[in-house]
This record gives structure tokens, C-alpha cells and sequence, in this order.
């Protein structure tokens, strides 16, 4: 499915804990044992280090951030050419599998690495090599960590994760206070048609089928950027699809000051070889609300040339 085109997300199942592997993550020095040769030479203060890096023919500063206020865990990576100057940002998140399940037994994390590469500053070798780096380094962290724990082959996960991405060209402020209040849904969910009474944060809704489902929306500030949970339960069913919402400014993603609007990362979970019978089907479920969304937003910011320019961040150089 398109998608926007400076952002890249890879993920994989880990046969570990959550917190062995968010205490994995925050220490630099390990990019060392599962990277494609981004090797830390010098520390430069608790959370930052001067290292090499495979994608730049120059060391970089590598910084690490610990994510506050959300339901599970996460870091960020930053690097720059240039101490506490940072123009590249990976958010990281661990999912324990009962996040995406409530009552699961799944004893291991999905994890989820999303990067942003500013269309001014890349090379065509970093967009030509990100996904086949970041898939394998993934492929990398999942092999140390479960021989950590004593695996001698690749785990299995219950779950897949799948994204939907889009760019936005509206501010941040507007995005994140209309895609949070519940009761805009009717406004971009074409599958849902609300019942009843419906407040900002839950409400019941009837999708097209005429099921039942009870949706609820939960916004948290995660500095630069927002989060906001989108979780939609099936009484009938006991089915829960649960779909994090990232928004994250241009500015920020791209460490470039002059980007405006953001991206709407969605990330959404799905077991391998099953269509759910209720709920959404397939991601294109996702992507249709994400363009219904992008319409609407960037027409209130009075911003309506952009939506035919495709899904992705145009830089205003390009």
C-alpha cells in the first residue's frame, strides 16, 4: 500500500521481556553488538556517544532519550553531525503482547523502530539501503536478545504489526485535538456510524455489519509529539483491535525548523494467515480513514492545494 516516503518502520516479535529489552535500548554502547557497523568510539556524557555510522562517511553524536507518559515502553535515537545538534530521530516502542491483547499469555514484546529521513539532507544511498539495513539489524536485535534467553532459532509471534502513514498539512495542535475527540469519528471512520451518546474519550458506534463496538480515545503528550490510543472492543466477540496513533511534527522528525505539518504514524496489530470476522479487515481500512483524515484537517488549516500532492512531506527546496 503507499505510504509516506521519509518515513520507514520496521518491527519484529522478541522472545523476551519488556523490560530486558527496553533496558537493551537505552544504552548505547549495545548498537555495537546488532548494527551494520555503527560502532560507539567515545562517550561523551550519560546518554550520548561519538560513534560511527554505516549510512554517513563521518562519525556522528548518537543520543538517547527515554520516552515518559505512555502506556508501554520506549526510547529515542538521535544523531547529528555536531554535539546536542540532532537532525535525525528514531522512535522506538515495545508492546507487551498484552497490550495488543488483554488476556494473552504471550510472554514476549513486539517491538517497533520508525525512522525519518529529512528529504533535504538524504543521499540516494540511504534511500535505496534503509530498508534492507533497518530489516536486517531488526533481524539482528531479535537474534541477541532471544539467545539471551536461551533460544537457539527465531521465535514466533502471535502478532504482525502493519503501518498506515501519512503526511499532514496542518498544525500539530489542530491534528492532535481533533483525531483524539471521539466524537469526530463519524466525521473519517466510513465503517463506523455512532449509537447513542458519544463523548470526546468513548462511546458505542455499529460498523457495517450493524456489531456493536465500544471505542475509546486516550491522548498523551509525549514531548514533541502526541500519542493517542484508538482501541475498539467487540462485546459479542471479546475482539479488541487496538491501533496507537503517532503524531509527530515534520520539524521535529526531520530536525528541520522550516518543515511544516506532521506525520500520522498508525500502527496495527494482525495474526498471520487470519482475516479477523469483525472489525477491520486489512490495513487499506486504515489507509482510507488516514486520507479521509488528511482531507479534512488540511481544509480546516485552509490548506487545500496539498492533499493532491500525494501522501508524502514535500520539502518546499524539492
Amino acid at each position: 500500500m503507499p505510504t509516506e516516503e521519509n518515513t520507514f518502520a520496521t518491527s519484529a516479535y522478541i522472545a523476551t521481556s519488556p523490560e530486558t529489552a527496553f533496558d537493551y535500548l537505552c544504552h548505547l554502547e549495545n548498537l555495537n553488538e546488532w548494527t551494520l557497523f555503527s560502532r560507539m568510539k567515545e562517550q561523551v556524557d550519560e546518554n550520548t556517544w561519538l560513534g560511527t555510522a554505516s549510512g554517513y562517511q563521518r562519525n556522528l553524536y548518537y543520543h538517547v532519550r527515554k520516552i515518559e507518559n505512555q502506556p508501554f515502553y520506549g526510547v529515542e535515537w538521535h544523531c547529528g553531525f555536531e554535539y546536542n545538534h540532532y537532525f535525525q530521530v528514531y522512535p522506538v516502542f515495545v508492546f507487551p503482547a498484552s497490550y495488543i491483547e488483554p488476556d494473552s499469555d504471550e510472554a514476549g514484546v513486539y517491538f517497533h523502530w520508525l525512522s525519518f529521513v529529512d528529504p533535504d539532507r538524504r543521499t540516494p544511498m540511504i534511500m535505496q539501503g534503509i530498508e534492507t539495513v533497518h530489516t536486517s539489524e531488526c533481524r539482528s536485535l531479535k537474534g541477541i536478545l532471544e539467545r539471551n534467553e536461551g533460544h537457539t532459532e527465531p521465535a514466533a509471534g502471535r502478532y504482525t504489526i502493519a503501518t498506515d502513514t501519512i503526511y499532514i498539512d496542518a498544525p500539530l495542535e489542530l491534528g492532535a485535538e481533533y483525531i483524539a475527540d471521539l466524537r469526530n469519528t463519524d466525521e473519517w471512520a466510513h465503517l463506523l456510524r455512532s449509537r447513542g451518546d458519544v463523548s470526546s474519550t468513548s462511546g458505542e458506534f455499529l460498523d457495517e455489519y450493524d456489531q456493536t463496538v465500544k471505542a475509546r480515545y486516550r491522548k498523551h503528550a509525549l514531548s514533541s509529539y502526541y500519542l493517542i490510543e484508538q482501541d475498539y472492543y467487540y462485546p459479542d466477540y471479546g475482539l479488541y483491535q487496538r491501533s496507537p496513533v503517532l503524531l509527530i511534527p515534520c520539524s521535529y522528525a526531520f530536525g528541520n525548523s522550516s518543515a511544516g505539518g506532521f506525520i500520522q504514524h498508525r500502527i496495527t496489530f494482525w495474526k498471520p494467515g487470519e482475516t479477523p470476522r469483525h472489525g477491520k479487515q486489512q490495513i487499506e481500512d486504515y489507509g482510507a480513514e488516514s486520507m479521509n483524515i488528511k482531507r479534512l484537517l488540511e481544509a480546516k488549516a485552509g490548506n487545500l492545494e496539498t492533499f493532491a500532492r500525494g501522501m508524502s512531506y514535500i520539502s518546499a527546496h524539492s
